[in-house]
C-alpha cells in the first residue's frame, strides 16, 4: 500500500489500546507501519537495485524482530535525550520497554499484512521460501481504506471540539472506539473483496478459447495441423484477477490457456467477463529472449512475475529489443494510466551480450 494509509493504520492500532499500556506507543505503531519501505534506499544505486530489493528482506518475519529493535532503540535514544534536557513526558503511562518492542511488531506486521492485499505482493518467508504472495483483493491505494481510517482519526479530534464547547469533561485517552471501528471496518472492506476477487478468478477460470491457426509456434498444439478444419478448443489452466481502486466489482484478468495468455475485464455484479480479442503467446525461449531471462533484470523479473508477458523486437543492423510486462499491471486502471509500470526492457546486441537493462524507463547505470 502506499505509505499514507501504512501510516494511517499503524495510529489507529496505537489508539486502540496500546496507548494506554506504555508511553509512545501510537508514534511508534505509526512508524513501524511503515518502516519496511525503507528499502526504497536501494533505489538509489538504480532502478535494478531498487526493482531487486524492493518488498525484500525488510519486509520478511526474519527482519521484523531487528526493525522493531531498531526502531524502539531509536525511541529510547529520543527518549533519554528529553530527560536530559528536562522536558517531561506527557500525561499518561510510563515507557515500558520491553512492551513498546512488542507493539512495534505488531505495527510491522500490518505493514506486510496490507502489502499482501495488494497485486504486487511479498515474500515474508524469503530466504527460507522465495515464493512471492499476494491476494490481489486490495489496489495500492483504497479511497474507502483511506476514508476509514483518516475518519477514524479525525472524528474524536472533531467531538473533542464540540465537547470543549459544551463543557464536557477531557476524556485522558480519546478515540478508542473510533480506532477500532475503523479497523474493523477495514477488515469488512478486505472480506468483502475478497469474496469478489474469488467471482473474478472464476469467470476468468470458466472460459474456454479456440488454438491459435498458427499452430507450429505454440506449445501443445502442435499435433494440430494448420489445415485441419477441425477447431481445437483450449481450457483455462489458470487466472489472475486484480482489483480496480474504485470499484469492488470490477477486476482486470489475465487466463492462461497453456500455449496462450488472454486478458479480459470481470463485473462480478453482472456476472461478466469481457475478454480481449487479442492472445499474447508465452516466450519461446530461444535467442534474445533466453539471454534476456538470464540477465540481472531479467533473472529478478521472472522471480516476481508469475506470467510474464515477453515480447522480442528485431533492431536495424542486428540484436533484438526484449521487453518484460506483467499482465497484472496491463489492465483495467492501471492499463488506462499507469504508462506502462513495471515494464523491463533489455537490448541485447546482434553478439548475444547484454547491452543495456532498463526498468520503467530508467537505465541500469
Amino acid at each position: 500500500m502506499e505509505p499514507v494509509t501504512h501510516v494511517l493504520t499503524g495510529m489507529c492500532l496505537g489508539r486502540s489500546g496500546p496507548n494506554r499500556t506504555t508511553a509512545y506507543a501510537v508514534a511508534t505503531m505509526a512508524i513501524a507501519a511503515e518502516m519496511p519501505d525503507i528499502d526504497t534506499v536501494w533505489s538509489l544505486r538504480g532502478p535494478l537495485e531498487g526493482f531487486q530489493h524492493h518488498r525484500g528482506i525488510t519486509h520478511t518475519f526474519v527482519g521484523i524482530p531487528f526493525e522493531a529493535a531498531l526502531l524502539v532503540g531509536a525511541v529510547w535514544v529520543w527518549h533519554r535525550w528529553r530527560s536530559r534536557r528536562g522536558v517531561q513526558p506527557a500525561a499518561g503511562p510510563p515507557a515500558r520497554w520491553g512492551l513498546l518492542y512488542g507493539w512495534a511488531v505488531v505495527g510491522l506486521l500490518s505493514h506486510l499484512l496490507l502489502d499482501y492485499t495488494n497485486n504486487y505482493g511479498l515474500r515474508p518467508f524469503f530466504p527460507f521460501d522465495p515464493h512471492w504472495y499476494a491476494a490481489s483483493i486490495v489496489f495500492i491505494f483504497d479511497p474507502l481504506i483511506f476514508v476509514l481510517l483518516a475518519g477514524a482519526l479525525v472524528a474524536p479530534a472533531l467531538f473533542g471540539l464540540v465537547g470543549a464547547e459544551v463543557g464536557a469533561r477531557r476524556q485522558r485517552f480519546r478515540g478508542r472506539g473510533w480506532a477500532v471501528a475503523g479497523l474493523l471496518g477495514v477488515v469488512a472492506c478486505w472480506g468483502f473483496r475478497f469474496v469478489e476477487h474469488a467471482r473474478a478468478v472464476q469467470l476468468a477460470q470458466a472460459q474456454s478459447i479456440t488454438a491459435p491457426v498458427e499452430t507450429s509456434a505454440y506449445v501443445g498444439v502442435t499435433d494440430v495441423a494448420p489445415a485441419d478444419p477441425t477447431p481445437v478448443y483450449l481450457s483455462a489452466q489458470r487466472a489472475l484477477a486484480s482489483p480496480d481502486p474504485l470499484s469492488p466489482f470490477r477486476w482486470s484478468t489475465v487466463t492462461d490457456f497453456g500455449p496462450v495468455y488472454q486478458l479480459g475485464e470481470a463485473d462480478t455484479r453482472l456476472g461478466t467477463l469481457r475478454a480481449s480479442e487479442v492472445l499474447t503467446p508465452k516466450p519461446a525461449w530461444d535467442g534474445a529472449e533466453r539471454r534476456a531471462a538470464g540477465s540481472p533484470l531479467g533473472r529478478a523479473y521472472l522471480d516476481w512475475s508469475s506470467m510474464p508477458f515477453i515480447a522480442e523486437t528485431a533492431m536495424p543492423g542486428g540484436g533484438s529489443v526484449v521487453t518484460f510486462r506483467d499482465p497484472r499491471f496491463l489492465g483495467g486502471w492501471l492499463g488506462e494510466h499507469g504508462r506502462g509500470a513495471l515494464t523491463g526492457v533489455i537490448e541485447v546486441g546482434a553478439n548475444g551480450r547484454v547491452v543495456e537493462q532498463t526498468m520503467d524507463g530508467r537505465a541500469e547505470r
